[in-house]
């Protein structure tokens, strides 16, 4: 997985854990569980070995302004943005796009 000429990190996830008062007209991704599955996803990639230079980072966004379709994370330097309901989602994310470097398209947002 690691690859210094990739860049820094050679993966970076950023999901969007934007918390939005309960009288907005908008929805927000804390509010569907995305701390919790930011941190299960920083520990899943702790405990594979995957992360620090070189290799995955995973990152607290402020709105990624996708929320209505959310909850939403971001990984780049690919770009592709993806919808999640819960662990196995990312479980899924990361064997699939950070492990073998394939999309995952059920999750993947336009």
């Amino acid at each position: 997985m690691s690859d210094p000429s990739a860049g820094y990190y050679q993966h970076h996830l950023f999901f969007c854990c934007n918390r939005r008062d309960a009288t907005a007209a908008r929805p927000c991704c804390a509010a569907h569980g995305a701390e919790r599955v930011r941190a299960y996803a920083k520990e899943r990639i702790k405990a594979l070995g995957c992360n620090g230079p070189g290799q995955v980072r995973i990152n607290m966004a402020g709105c990624l302004d996708r929320c209505e379709l959310g909850p939403v994370l971001v990984v780049y330097p690919e770009g592709v943005w993806y919808r999640y309901l819960d662990e196995e989602d990312i479980d899924e994310i990361i064997e699939e796009h950070i492990g073998k470097g394939r999309p995952v398209e059920r999750l993947r947002l336009p």
